[in-house]
């Protein structure tokens, strides 16, 4: 499994996109969290990051590794909540490992006045794991986005043909893989692993 740190949500919920700037390569975003968070907070994040570990305990795991106890580790995270910046933990499911080997990104040109309408319609569908609102441009007039997925290209196909009907939207174009190039989970802390090594290496 994968810890999610920041989740999309379904429509009815507005969803803020910090600006993130980067300066010979650094990302200021993650920088600037970096520089306000205690060294137990960096050390549970570099944990989180790695995702959860695939135990009946992945808390108290977590927690042993990061050398604290399970009630620090909780009380950690769920302040994180409380502050907004953590909005869940969850799992993240492969797909082809459950039997859905069709998939697809659906972009659908919808009316400004009916984003909010047609979002909920096609978050209300089975087969639909992402539905969410973008920008558009001159070129690009597409506003929702959704992931559809399936046993077959072909069923996938059938669910986009049901949501067109149940929202009466015809301008729509499907988006399919053709190669996966890379597909990693975002990485906050990174010298941390380092500098835990030269402090193990000078207590030795």
């Amino acid at each position: 499994m994968r810890t999610i740190l920041v989740v999309l949500t379904g429509f009815g919920k507005k969803v803020m996109f910090p600006k993130t700037r980067y300066v010979q390569g650094v990302c200021q975003t993650c920088q600037t969290m970096k520089n306000h968070i205690s060294s137990t907070e960096q050390k549970i994040l570099a944990v989180l990051q790695q995702g959860l570990p695939k135990s009946q305990s992945p808390y108290q795991d977590m927690a042993e590794k990061i050398g604290i106890d399970t009630e620090q580790l909780l009380a950690v995270l769920k302040e994180w909540k409380k502050q907004g910046k953590l909005r869940r933990i969850g799992a993240i499911v492969n797909h082809f490992k459950v039997g859905l080997g069709g998939g697809a990104m659906v972009v659908w040109q919808v009316e400004p006045e009916r984003t909010k309408e047609v979002g909920e319609i096609f978050a209300a569908f089975r087969e639909v794991s992402h539905a969410y609102e973008r920008h558009t441009d001159k070129n690009w007039p597409y506003s929702i986005y959704t992931m559809v997925h399936g046993k077959s290209d072909e069923d996938v196909q059938q669910t986009v043909q049901r949501m067109s009907q149940a929202c009466g939207i015809s301008n729509y174009r499907t988006l399919v893989t053709e190669k996966e190039l890379k597909k990693v989970p975002p990485t906050y802390i990174t010298q941390l692993g380092a500098q835990n090594t030269e402090e193990k290496g000078q207590k030795c």
